[in-house]
């Protein structure tokens, strides 16, 4: 109680002068995180390029640093700066960081449990939170996956609690890639299977004595072919399902085999 008073009596000696004060220094600190910003962008943009990155990173740092000063300044003129006040505003700011940091707790947690629990590592491609992608390294609160078109995701680690995630590599070096044919119903089902199985053999991209497989399945608008392979690198993956479409559809038209033709959809007049 006795700090309640001492506090509500520091208050009442406030003056508008005091508050004056306080605007003041947020105004300007804003001024000047304003003007800082763009001073840094166009050093950025003046400077050599393998600095520019670096610059520009120091952007949201100093403009921490400057809020987190001009708080130190203000809050001493609301607070009377004891050490019971200095207490109870580093409570009330960690419940509140509590509150608002749940879900970057959860992430820390989930990142913890991902290392010790193995179920992903760099260099694996996986897909979590629907992107798919060679793990680049796994931090605490997300993981960065690098996507097949050169692109850098950063998914948090919470979505590890309910999300699915599928590992193409789990550790290794190859994985299982497919490449799919869509043929005519009419024709040698028989030569089409060992050619295709061929065409995966022969592949520069293709783990040696790895199983090749071919998967039929009949459909009601022709023949599906999945021609199944293991590359020898992940990385080659698709450029290896790339090479099995194209040698794989040029030894399909030299033994004369039509392709699947999706129906054109006939639009009557009105």
């Amino acid at each position: 109680m006795s700090v309640d008073l001492a506090t509500w009596a520091h208050l009442e000696k406030l003056t508008w002068q005091h508050v004056f004060v306080a605007l003041i220094v947020l105004v300007a600190a804003r001024l000047l995180s304003f003007v800082l910003r763009g001073l840094l962008r166009r050093v950025a943009e003046s400077a050599s390029p393998h600095l520019r990155l670096s610059i520009l990173r120091a952007t949201p740092i100093a403009r921490l640093l400057i809020g987190v000063a001009a708080l130190i300044i203000v809050v001493p003129i609301f607070v009377e700066p004891t050490f019971r006040n200095a207490v109870a505003v580093f409570a009330s700011v960690g419940l509140a960081l509590a509150f608002a940091l749940k879900d970057y707790g959860s992430s820390l947690v989930a990142g913890l449990v991902t290392v010790l629990e193995n179920t992903y590592q760099p260099g694996d491609w996986i897909e979590l939170g629907g992107i798919y992608g060679e793990v680049k390294s796994i931090e605490l609160r997300a993981t960065r996956i690098v996507t097949a078109d050169d692109t850098e995701v950063i998914v948090p680690n919470s979505q590890t609690w309910s999300g699915i995630i599928a590992n193409a590599t789990s550790g290794h070096r190859s994985l299982l890639c497919v490449a799919e044919f869509y043929l005519h119903p009419d024709h040698d089902a028989v030569g089409v299977r060992a050619q295709l199985a061929q065409i995966a053999e022969t592949s520069s991209y293709r783990k040696l004595e790895a199983p090749i497989s071919v998967i039929v399945m009949e459909k009601p608008w022709g023949t599906k072919y999945r021609l199944k392979a293991y590359v020898k690198e992940s990385r080659d993956q698709f450029l290896f399902i790339t090479d099995l479409t194209v040698r794989g559809k040029e030894a399909l038209r030299v033994m004369g085999i039509r392709f699947a033709q999706a129906p054109y959809a006939v639009t009557e007049p009105g």
